[in-house]
């Protein structure tokens, strides 16, 4: 048994260490060209579309690709494919929509937290990025891009390699992998969270389409919706008013000339509220049902040797060590 451990130990090993290998061609692939724009034309970095432009094609174009080819180094089993009915679907995209907002709400509050413990407001990057850009980038890098992408690289590639030493494996390491991948800590807890049960569902059914529509569903909520309907109540314009005293007269003007706004912002609210509550009762009626069951793999590590088969080793420990820099760094930026 020890020398199966010790074939399975490398076999994760492996994986981590294409991953990171990836990932530093994905980061030298997007640095190059910043470096060079930065010395020959720098206005153009001034400009967020061009900036985001420059960043993210030599990654979907350059970076990516590599580490996929990197990745397929590393043996591969098949996920049975299994068909989903409509109403199921339906029901598991509001189960990772609530699931996706509530841990969200938990990675505000934490990050929040440590801001004022540092004396510093904690960066939202993805936030930052979203409410810079044109909406048709928002788009083609959000939407379209980073979903199929994404569910290629941390479902397809990570549970179709992991998939024989257990389903739950398989989807803690796709999901661990995928919320560091992101960098940064609020992103970190709602990408583990979604990326699990994105996860689940593809070691369920095997078909990467499912995951690749919720995925777009929801970067389009996060990343399109959200920052239109903060557009259209001027938020910036609010908390001038807010800070300045709180002028009544000030105010009302500005809630007579934003109350359409509004009215969407809040009924967006009542849907993220109600989605929560959704899918909090899903969870339970799932759970008392007994639906989140993982199946055995064809090869089992013993209990009390997973976690240092699978992350105790050189490869994974590199990728999660690389990445848990990168997010404490950006936390006291």
């Amino acid at each position: 048994m020890e020398e199966s451990l010790k074939a399975i130990r490398k076999h994760f090993s492996k994986l981590g260490g294409m991953f990171i290998l990836g990932t530093i061609i994905i980061y030298a692939v997007q640095l190059i060209p910043v470096a060079l724009v930065q010395v020959f034309k720098p206005e153009w970095l001034m400009d967020a579309n061009i900036s985001l432009m420059i960043s993210m094609l030599p990654m979907y174009l350059i970076g990516m690709p590599i580490l996929i080819v990197l990745v397929k180094t590393v043996p591969a089993e098949k996920v049975e494919k299994r068909n989903m009915k409509a109403g199921h679907f339906v029901l598991a995209a509001l189960m990772c929509f609530g699931l996706a907002y509530a841990s969200n709400f938990i990675g505000t509050i934490l990050t929040t937290v440590i801001g004022m413990l540092k004396g510093g407001m904690v960066q939202n990057a993805i936030m930052n990025i979203a409410t810079s850009i044109n909406v048709l980038f928002a788009v083609l890098f959000m939407v379209i891009c980073a979903p199929l992408i994404e569910e290629y690289v941390f479902r397809k590639l990570i549970v179709d390699r992991t998939i024989k030493y257990g389903q739950g494996v398989a989807v803690l390491l796709s999901g661990l992998m995928f919320g560091l991948f992101h960098g940064n800590l609020n992103q970190f807890i709602y990408a583990f969270a979604i990326g699990c049960f994105l996860a689940f569902l593809y070691v369920k059914t095997g078909n990467l389409k499912i995951t690749i529509i919720i995925h777009m569903i929801f970067n389009f909520l996060g990343g399109v919706v959200s920052v239109k309907l903060l557009e259209m109540i001027d938020m910036e314009r609010y908390m001038e008013i807010v800070q300045s005293g709180m002028d009544m007269d000030a105010l009302m003007i500005y809630m007579s000339e934003n109350a359409f706004g509004w009215i969407c912002y809040m009924m967006f609210a009542l849907f993220i509220f109600a989605t929560i509550i959704t899918a909090l009762v899903l969870f339970i009626v799932s759970i008392v049902k007994n639906k989140f069951v993982f199946e055995q793999g064809q090869v089992a590590i013993p209990k009390g040797k997973r976690f240092r088969t699978v992350i105790l080793n050189v490869g994974m420990l590199l990728y999660c060590i690389f990445w848990i820099i990168v997010i404490i760094i950006q936390l006291f930026a």
